[in-house]
């Protein structure tokens, strides 16, 4: 239960803020999205949930390969799924939203994230586009539009209106994942696991925003074997190799 008092308006406005993202922070959304456009359910779907989140900060993540704080986490979420700017990690606005992922965390015991092992099995999956083309038609256009644009009951999949490329949903395998286990929204899960990789293909060879400074990401050079992007330090590692030519 959230707690009366200036704690709980600052959870209140928090949750708030990711459920009109857009509306309340305009300057610092620049596509159609929000933060509920992926974490369903006010942040407490199982798939993309927040439960916990707070809990898990300061953690190292190899994408940025540095410690992040939870204010560093929002923000990467701000530049790049909502192809938008930085919040002030010390202003009013990121304090709130930092107070609702605390509120959605009491009670879960602080540790640090544990490696993500659960997109590695859609590595036996061929994604096939053109099936993917028949599944979004038939299932994901009504709420998506035909074209990916949006509509007024979801979010746009991609085009200038959508997440850029360096969003974690521009991968492949976690679109399948967050495919598989929330849509259709009103039919979760009703998709198989092939379904689901397929729609995900399809939808990540469509063109969006790009996403400037993409190829310092993974700078230890290891990225995901789907991210669509070639990084600085993958490139130097696979030049460096045993066996290669200077």
């Amino acid at each position: 239960m959230i707690p009366p008092g200036p704690l709980g308006a600052a959870i209140h406005r928090g949750r708030a803020l990711l459920l009109a993202t857009r509306d309340s922070l305009p300057r610092h959304v620049g596509n159609a999205l929000r933060c509920a456009s992926c974490h369903l359910d006010e942040g407490r779907r199982p798939t993309g949930s927040l439960v916990g989140a707070y809990s898990h900060y300061p953690a190292y993540r190899p994408r940025s390969g540095i410690v992040e704080t939870i204010e560093y986490r929002v923000n990467d979420c701000f530049r790049r799924s909502l192809n938008g700017t930085a919040l002030d990690p010390a202003g009013d606005d990121m304090r709130d939203i930092v107070a609702y992922l605390a509120f959605l965390s009491w009670g879960i015991w602080p540790e640090p994230a544990m490696t993500n092992v659960r997109l590695q099995r859609w590595g036996a999956f061929k994604p096939d586009t053109a099936a993917g083309a028949a599944v979004y038609a038939s299932t994901c256009a009504k709420c998506h539009g035909p074209e990916g644009q949006g509509t007024p009951v979801a979010p746009p999949l991609w085009g200038n209106r959508s997440y850029n490329v360096g969003a974690g949903m521009a991968r492949v395998r976690t679109a399948a994942d967050f495919i598989r286990n929330n849509m259709p929204f009103d039919q979760p899960g009703t998709l198989t696991d092939q379904e689901a990789m397929d729609v995900a293909a399809y939808v990540s060879a469509h063109p969006r925003p790009d996403y400037r400074g993409k190829e310092l990401d993974w700078p230890n050079g290891d990225p995901p074997p789907d991210v669509a992007y070639p990084t600085t330090a993958a490139q130097r590692k696979a030049h460096s190799a045993p066996g290669r030519s200077p």
